[in-house]
């Protein structure tokens, strides 16, 4: 039997494009139907059908608004569908946007409590779990302290700590895996490893291509509200980034031309482009071993980024760095000066900096690159560019490797004959 299942699923909306502010615009909107509000009809999902099954972990993919995260709240049941059935076989944790359940003027003990009165446990089922769920979260020292004075990832800690420990067989996990530390997102990423080989159904909604192939038996790929693909991962993740380059070379075109000023007019809220602006990058270039810039390289070719950047005021000790994808999503590195040990001392004004392979080891394709200009423990972005800049790689014929996407140098021994492995 299917734990989570979607016939003919439809959800709409009503947008409402200007709201009364005063007491007086609410009053003439009455005497004047004209002036009321502006209303439209926003279909979020439209005839949506999938199932998923015991043990099972379902990724979800595809732009913002596509209805990923709609998906999630109607199998929690925070919404109801407009049209369609919806059929649930199982108890649901939910780990949504952050905050969600939560009573902000509420202790982390109590919102413990409240939240598994919500899924139907008793007091003293829940004081049972208690001491693990804190334990999980690592909240000893801010349990009894009013979550409305959490950090996000406080907040991700102690929500995802609730959430695995009601016992659920359906987990529906959105972006928020994204906030908290490096060492607690590799325990929740262990934990959910877990559940899924106990048999738990788990649906995640991420932009992470990596942790969905990394992750998921099975992927569906939302786009406008529809199912556009279906099936096993790499497949799905396949035709998504394919439509995501058709549909953004224009787009990348335009932003890299945006930011070969000194002073970019990108606004901060894209989401490609964020950082607190003190030192901006204002451009990249793909060199060769003669210093010519190119688009297109051959595996074995030396192959030069050089990053250009205006420091609007003294940052001192900066890290620069960057990070390499294949088209398909998939991260290859992610190196940066601090690692390489080139310690800076402080920049200012414009400047350049080059990352240098001596011999490219990608195989043919097309490769994204982002770059960034953080403090020394690249905590604090000043510019982040994420996956703005593309080149390509094409085949070299005097190097046989054609499969894959890096070249790793070895080479293959024949056992003498007759001897034994």
């Amino acid at each position: 039997m299917s734990t989570v299942r979607f016939e003919s699923v439809s959800k709409q909306f009503t947008l409402h494009r200007h709201r009364s502010r005063s007491f007086q615009e609410l009053f003439l909107s009455v005497l004047h139907p004209g002036r009321r509000s502006a209303k439209e009809k926003f279909w979020a999902l439209r005839d949506v059908a999938f199932a998923a099954e015991p043990g099972e972990m379902l990724g979800f993919i595809g732009a913002n608004g596509a209805g990923k995260s709609t998906v999630l709240k109607l199998i929690s049941r925070i919404i109801e569908p407009t049209s369609g059935q919806i059929e649930i076989n199982g108890r649901v944790g939910a780990l949504l946007e952050l905050g969600t359940g939560f009573h902000p003027d509420l202790t982390g003990r109590e919102n413990i409590y409240l939240n598994g009165s919500i899924v139907g446990f008793g007091r003293k089922e829940i004081a049972r779990l208690l001491d693990e769920i804190i334990g999980f979260s690592e909240m000893e020292r801010f349990i009894d302290v009013p979550v409305k004075h959490y950090s996000s990832g406080m907040y991700m800690r102690l929500g995802f700590a609730i959430a695995i420990h009601i016992q659920p067989e359906i987990l529906l996990v959105d972006e928020v895996l994204a906030v908290g530390d490096q060492a607690f997102q590799l325990r929740c990423l262990d934990r959910i490893r877990e559940m899924r080989r106990q048999g738990v159904t788990i649906i995640l909604v991420t932009h992470d291509l990596t942790r969905v192939r990394e992750l998921c038996s099975r992927a569906i790929w939302l786009d406008d509200g529809m199912i556009r693909a279906e099936g096993v991962v790499d497949a799905v993740l396949e035709a998504y980034m394919t439509e995501v380059r058709a549909d953004d070379k224009q787009a990348l075109v335009k932003a890299e031309s945006a930011l070969q000023g000194p002073r970019s007019q990108a606004q901060a809220g894209t989401t490609w482009r964020w950082g607190t602006r003190e030192g901006e990058l204002v451009g990249v270039q793909f060199l060769d071993d003669t210093g010519e810039e190119r688009r297109t390289f051959k595996t074995g070719d030396k192959f030069v980024v050089r990053i250009r950047f205006v420091a609007h005021e003294r940052i001192v000790n900066p890290q620069f760095g960057l990070a390499l994808y294949h088209a398909n999503g998939f991260h290859i590195n992610g190196p940066n000066s601090v690692f390489s040990g080139l310690e800076i001392e402080a920049i200012e004004g414009p400047g350049t900096i080059d990352y240098v392979v001596e011999s490219l080891p990608l195989l043919e394709g097309s490769y994204l690159v982002s770059i960034g200009l953080y403090d020394h423990k690249g905590v604090h972005a000043y510019d982040h560019h994420h996956q703005v800049y593309v080149f390509r790689v094409s085949q070299n014929d005097a190097i046989q490797e054609r499969y894959g996407s890096v070249l790793i140098p070895s080479s293959w021994h024949m056992g003498a004959a007759g001897e034994e492995a």
